[in-house]
């Protein structure tokens, strides 16, 4: 597996300044922006959203990297991520403000419009329990100065960390009566996230109001806001945080029924299985994501996989899986391959959300091992086992899947696809 600019560079700075060696000396190693940038501009050497997107030195050797200063990281083997898990399946509906013409909540592209758009539809005041929200901070800033403790993956135990006037970064700030709340808002669906990114807000505007804050996780993708609100149980632990609610909103209806299932089901057209690799990406919803941020924008290979929640084979996967439906393609732009949406990819981009879905359903529904089986699991009602879908696939005629455990790999993207079908029923 070929490896990213960070890779490389990683690699050397950590054998030009001996980072190993001195982390098993001393616990940590502190590095600045200036001795980055010598390789290659910090600013992108140091963004690691999640597990992840850490370079391959890193997770090698399980370090993580957190700032300390506006111009210095602290490298060492501590627990700098959360898991991101949902306790809700449901979804609430909420209305929009027919007057607003200058929001469009149909065709989201960044972050910091859903976040606009969750605050004026209402889902920020229903999930802080609040109707007297009003937007107060934001933007960049300075973390002014505080120490805490986070543990260390090596030994189990807390180490200190002290952090002076680091750069934070507060997408959306709402004050109401009781509470401020301090909004980390992403487009992209991930299973973890930076503590950090909530923890160091939080402790700068702990110090400077009277007034509880709350710590909000957003995502937004595919017309759903998902809201996870966190509690730090000591302010001065890094990893104290606990999930203490969370909900998931939509501004568009979402109510598909079986009838409608059916009914797209039995117009399908079967396809011709395309030479490209079967999609071995078990999460839909992930390959829905991705051509959503290629909506937004073309990227090449190694920037969907440090930029979103990939590593290298992941990103092969999904973008393989995408390209077997026929949504995205790939294209030479400045000597390098770029991922693309395709002209269908678009169009199904720019329909509402219910149309939407069920026309994913038809797209996989065209192949002759996801129709198979997705006609059995109408007929007993359930998703057919895993041997049961291996039979229906080696039927299929699919592009160099031979291998038993081929197949049986290949067997759990149907078995998750028709998941994601099914879970569509409200």
């Amino acid at each position: 597996m070929s490896k990213t600019k960070n890779d490389e560079a990683w690699e050397k700075l950590f054998e030009i300044y001996k980072i190993i060696p001195a982390i098993q000396r001393e616990g940590s190693f502190e590095i600045s922006a200036t001795q980055i940038n010598k390789l290659r501009e910090a600013r992108l050497m140091t963004k690691f959203d999640h597990r992840a997107n850490l370079p391959k030195v890193f997770s090698d050797n399980k370090l993580s990297i957190l700032p300390i200063t506006r111009g210095s990281y602290v490298i060492s083997p501590f627990e700098a991520y959360q898991e991101l898990k949902d306790i809700n399946a449901g979804i609430s509906k909420v209305p929009f403000p027919e007057y607003l013409q200058s929001i469009d909540y149909d065709n989201i592209s960044s972050e910091s419009t859903a976040i606009n758009c969750a605050f004026v539809s209402g889902i920020i005041a229903d999930f802080v329990q609040d109707q007297n929200l009003l937007p107060t901070v934001s933007g960049r800033m300075s973390s002014n100065s505080f120490s805490f403790s986070i543990r260390n993956t090596a030994t189990g135990k807390g180490m200190p960390v002290n952090v002076v006037n680091s750069q934070i970064e507060i997408d959306g700030g709402y004050e109401g009566y009781d509470y401020l709340t301090l909004i980390e808002a992403k487009n992209s669906i991930s299973d973890d996230f930076l503590i950090r990114q909530l923890y160091y807000p939080y402790r700068l505007w702990s110090g400077k109001v009277l007034k509880q804050v709350k710590p909000i996780f957003m995502v937004y993708t595919n017309g759903i806001y998902s809201l996870y609100e966190y509690v730090f149980e000591d302010i001065n632990n890094y990893n104290s945080l606990l999930l203490v609610k969370q909900k998931n909103y939509s501004i568009e209806t979402v109510d598909i029924n079986l009838g409608e299932l059916l009914q797209v089901f039995e117009r399908v057209q079967l396809v011709s299985e395309p030479e490209i690799p079967f999609p071995q990406a078990d999460s839909f919803r992930r390959v829905i994501n991705l051509c959503e941020l290629l909506y937004q924008n073309n990227m090449t290979r190694d920037e969907i996989t440090t930029n979103y929640d990939f590593d290298p084979r992941q990103t092969n996967y999904y973008t393989d899986a995408a390209r077997y439906l026929g949504l995205v393609d790939k294209q030479k732009e400045k000597g390098s391959v770029a991922y693309v949406l395709t002209s269908e990819g678009e169009r199904i981009f720019q329909l509402k959300y219910k149309a939407r879905q069920l026309k994913f359903v038809e797209l996989i529904a065209k192949h002759k091992p996801f129709y198979d089986t997705l006609r059995r699991c109408f007929t007993i009602g359930k998703i057919p086992a895993k041997d049961e879908i291996v039979d229906i696939m080696k039927k299929s005629q699919l592009y160099r899947v031979e291998s038993e455990s081929t197949f049986r790999r290949r067997a759990s993207t149907i078995a998750g696809w028709l998941k994601w079908i099914m879970d569509l029923q409200r």
